[in-house]
């Protein structure tokens, strides 16, 4: 009965041993939102969803006219035998207008990512949308700033709502092949004949 006696003492250094044991907590409380609170873009990493409509309407245009009328008449008469009358006029007009307008639209929706929590509570969003539909490949790319307040409890929010937003709109295929203008056209533009 040799083996009593370790046992009992391996026993009594374990209990006099102060030990220290950790244990891990499964509640974090930065990841989880409260039970009664809609699930919202909060912290870096998070998705949010931007619904972009925009629409643009721009015009310019520009009326100038100028006319100068300058005249001279003389008459010369001497007796019955020289009865002679000349007239000299001068005349010029310019009227020019010009006008220039442009519209676009663009609808569509992103999930973008908070790339930055501001100091200020704003996110700091990102992401972008790559499409290729029968050859055709579009492009959106997203990039702005959000307030807090401005996201709906369905976490979306309008383009329209966001700050220092750029937003890239782009395709390349056929369809954007077709659109562009020919070498000709381009010329004629490049030296102002069209």
């Amino acid at each position: 009965m040799r083996s009593a006696p370790i046992v009992v003492t391996a026993l009594c250094l374990t209990l006099a041993c102060p030990a220290s044991s950790l244990a891990a907590d499964l509640y974090t409380g930065g990841s989880w939102s409260a039970l009664a609170s809609d699930r919202t873009a909060e912290h870096v990493g998070d998705i949010l969803t931007v619904l972009i409509y925009e629409n643009s309407i721009a015009s310019n245009s520009a009326q100038s006219g100028s006319k100068k009328d300058s005249r001279l008449a003389g008459h010369v008469t001497a007796g019955d035998s020289l009865n002679e009358s000349g007239e000299f006029a001068l005349s010029g007009s310019s009227a020019s207008v010009g006008q220039s307008g442009r519209a676009g639209k663009l609808v569509a929706q992103i999930s973008v990512v908070v790339d930055e929590v501001l100091a200020n509570g704003d996110l700091h969003v990102g992401g972008e949308q790559i499409l290729n539909i029968d050859g055709n490949r579009t492009k959106i790319r997203l990039k702005g700033r959000v307030r807090r307040a401005d996201i709906s409890s369905g976490n979306t929010v309008l383009s329209t709502r966001l700050a220092d937003v750029a937003i890239d709109y782009g395709g390349r295929g056929f369809v954007a092949r077709s659109a562009k203008p020919g070498i000709v056209t381009r010329i004629f533009n490049f030296l102002g004949l069209v």
